[in-house]
C-alpha cells in the first residue's frame, strides 16, 4: 500500500485544461530541471582534470630524470673503474651514452678519481618542463656514486 498521494491525471485525449495552457505541471517542472546538469558539471571539471594530469605527468618526468641520474652516475663509475687507459673519457663517455637523446645535451658528468684508486662521478640533469615558455625555472637533479678501481689479474 503506497503512502503517497495520487495525482489524478487526464485522459491524454482531453489535454490540458484552459487554464494550464503554457505552463508545465510540478511534477513535468521536477523531472526537466536537471536535464543537462551533468554535462555542465563536466565541463567546468575539464580544466581542472588538464590542470592535474599535466602535474602528474611533471611530477612522473621528475621522478624519472632522478632514475636516469642515479643510473648514469653508476654506470659511469663502474666502466671508469673497470677502464685501462683514460678513466676519466671512459667514465664520462659511459655515463652519457647511458642516459636518453633528449637528456644527453643538458647533462654536466664529471668524473674523478684519487691516488687510491676511487672513482667518483657526479651526474647533473635538467628536468624537462612539458611548457618550454613556462615560466617555472628548470629542476636541477644531482647523482653521485663512487668504485673502487678494478685490478688487472
Amino acid at each position: 500500500m503506497s503512502l503517497r498521494p495520487t495525482v489524478p491525471t487526464r485522459p491524454p485525449s482531453e489535454g490540458p485544461a484552459h487554464s494550464d495552457r503554457g505552463r508545465a505541471t510540478a511534477s513535468e517542472r521536477a523531472a526537466h530541471s536537471d536535464r543537462g546538469q551533468a554535462t555542465f558539471e563536466l565541463l567546468g571539471m575539464v580544466p581542472t582534470i588538464l590542470v592535474t594530469l599535466v602535474l602528474l605527468w611533471q611530477c612522473v618526468l621528475l621522478g624519472y630524470t632522478y632514475t636516469l641520474a642515479g643510473n648514469a652516475a653508476d654506470t659511469a663509475a663502474r666502466t671508469g673503474a673497470a677502464a685501462r687507459g683514460d678513466r676519466l673519457d671512459t667514465c664520462e663517455h659511459a655515463g652519457r651514452t647511458s642516459l636518453p637523446s633528449a637528456w644527453q645535451d643538458g647533462a654536466d658528468i664529471s668524473c674523478a678519481s684519487d691516488s687510491t684508486g676511487f672513482v667518483t662521478v657526479d651526474v647533473t640533469l635538467e628536468v624537462p618542463v612539458l611548457f618550454v615558455g613556462a615560466s617555472l625555472s628548470p629542476l636541477t637533479l644531482h647523482a653521485h656514486a663512487g668504485a673502487v678501481t678494478e685490478v688487472a689479474d
